[in-house]
């Protein structure tokens, strides 16, 4: 991992809905934009292959959400590879103060932007001191790795590894009992010195490399390491050294 100086945002569910705008505000806050109103890149690249409409309503209600927070917000259509390499979008996201990810497809997500230019630009934002917010899948490809559900979990896939979890599991108080035994027995491969987040909806964990984490928002954060589980509320924080 590198150093940088940017705020992290975990987000279990909710990106632009109502119940989301405390936490919204908080990062608009905090992004670094020294009393201008704060630029927000609003990116749909996880509902990439959902359809034109899915991509619209997602892009429209990330503008709506945060032009009603009184910032200058544009969506970013990075869909595919050629879009993920453009000038054009890298530079959007580079001078973004807050990039958000939605939610949809970790892996598609992960393949269409592992090295390409808005990626890099990501990472130009964050050691800017700007935000990363990652909503669901956008959130899952900031742990080490997370589980292919196309092969029923059974392997996992390299993610970028923005924070030191393993692996980062969103929705967590609302994963259909079918999918559980196959979370549990995931978390039960954990090595001694590597854990695991459960981040609940309507949630998020916001922090930054090496400091301290706080919990936002309706929810828990469940922290899993092999043979314990630590729960935290609202406005309890960790480190990821506990």
């Amino acid at each position: 991992m590198h150093n940088r100086k940017g705020l992290i945002a975990l987000v279990g569910s909710g990106e632009y809905l109502p119940q989301m705008e405390g936490i919204d505000r908080w990062l608009l806050a905090h992004c670094g934009a020294d009393g201008r109103k704060p630029r927000v890149a609003c990116v749909p690249t996880a509902a990439g292959r959902e359809g034109e409409a899915s991509i619209a309503r997602w892009s429209q209600m990330g503008v709506n959400h945060f032009t009603r927070l009184d910032a200058e917000v544009q969506a970013v259509p990075v869909l595919d590879r050629q879009s993920a390499d453009s000038k054009e979008y890298a530079l959007i996201v580079q001078n973004a103060d807050v990039v958000y990810f939605s939610g949809g497809d970790p892996g598609y997500l992960l393949q269409t932007l592992e090295g390409s230019r808005v990626w890099k630009a990501v990472w130009t934002a964050l050691e800017a001191g700007g935000v990363y917010a990652g909503c669901s899948a956008g959130a899952m490809i900031a742990g080490r790795e997370f589980p292919d559900f196309r092969r029923a979990g059974l392997r996992s896939i390299k993610a970028f590894g923005l924070v030191p979890a393993k692996s980062i599991i969103p929705h967590f108080d609302a994963i259909p009992s079918i999918w559980r035994p196959l979370i549990f027995a995931l978390l039960r491969r954990l090595k001694p010195d590597e854990l695991a987040l459960g981040i609940d909806e309507n949630t998020a964990l916001v922090g930054r490399e090496g400091d301290v984490w706080t919990v936002m928002g309706q929810g828990q954060v469940h922290v899993f390491k092999r043979g314990s589980t630590r729960n935290y509320s609202e406005g309890e924080t960790m480190t990821f050294g506990d």
